[in-house]
């Protein structure tokens, strides 16, 4: 069987004509399929269907994308599980489950450009670096914008940290509010299970320049086999927008109050879904037992 063959037989199907028409509707390209930003919508198109493979591996349910309103908008997910699948999953579930299809524009560390490879296939399926005229710049060309205010801090948590909310900056809600763009809370549950970190290499971590270096109960005990994420089911919570109203350049104190009360409104979603997830308390009994 040839490579083509065996791609085809095992990636999943291309997206439907209708909804790949509307998606290059939104990305509008150039001739050449690239968008000022790097976006390349061949190379996404090609990457959907990859990354769809992790859409079936951690069988995804998404609850609540309709309540995403059209034009511009903020998506401000939790973070954690260590590996970026969770930014991942969402932006899948903007291209797949949303209507219209959307790409979501994640902004990305600073340090991620450095990364070989990689840092080049996130920016050619959208992903922008995290500065902030990038994504003000995006918010007024009415784009989807993907943030995690907790950074690396929420990211690269050890697993007895998980679903806890860790200090959000400030900068997505004063951009919001400069942008008059709603923010959608979105309540991710399972990632945090697919890599339990109990943990932190911080010497190695600085030896090989990353933020971070996880230590599972199964890496690097079991070598390769153990870096593969376990294959937890995530589901996706969309909350409803939230519309806030304050001035874009007021004190941090100001600022620090429309802030908690995202992260109140996104801790209050991640403990429902947790609540209605009694798996995952069994998994956190056997990894505590584990580690």
């Amino acid at each position: 069987m040839t490579p083509f063959r065996l791609r085809e037989r095992f990636l999943p199907k291309p997206l439907d004509a209708d909804r790949l028409e509307r998606l290059r509707a939104y990305a509008q390209v150039n001739s050449a399929g690239f968008d000022p930003w790097g976006l390349h919508l061949p190379t996404a198109e090609e990457s959907i269907r990859w990354f769809s493979l992790l859409w079936k591996y951690f069988r995804v349910e998404v609850h609540g994308i309709d309540q995403v309103p059209e034009g511009r908008v903020l998506l401000v997910p939790n973070h954690g599980g260590q590996l970026p699948i969770d930014g991942t999953l969402v932006g899948l579930a903007m291209v797949l489950e949303a209507n219209p299809p959307r790409v979501a524009r994640g902004m990305v560390e600073r340090w991620f450009p450095s990364l070989p490879f990689v840092s080049s296939l996130f920016t050619r399926c959208g992903q922008v670096v995290g500065d902030p005229a990038n994504c003000r710049t995006l918010l007024d060309q009415d784009q989807a914008i993907m943030v995690f205010p907790e950074g690396v801090r929420g990211s690269g948590k050890l697993y007895d940290k998980r679903y806890q909310l860790q200090k959000m900056g400030t900068g997505f809600v004063r951009l919001a509010l400069e942008s008059n763009a709603p923010i959608v809370p979105v309540a991710i549950i399972g990632a945090e299970e697919t890599y339990p970190a109990i943990h932190d290499a911080k010497r190695l971590a600085k030896l090989l320049g990353a933020p971070y270096m996880p230590i599972t109960p199964f890496w690097p005990l079991f070598g390769p086999l153990g870096a593969v994420p376990l294959p937890v089911q995530i589901d996706i919570h969309f909350g409803a927008p939230i519309y806030l109203d304050g001035d874009a350049d007021g004190s941090d104190k100001e600022i620090s109050v429309l802030v908690d009360q995202v992260r109140d409104t996104l801790q209050g979603m991640i403990d429902e879904g947790l609540e209605a997830r009694p798996d995952l308390q069994r998994f956190a009994r056997a990894a505590s037992v584990l580690s």
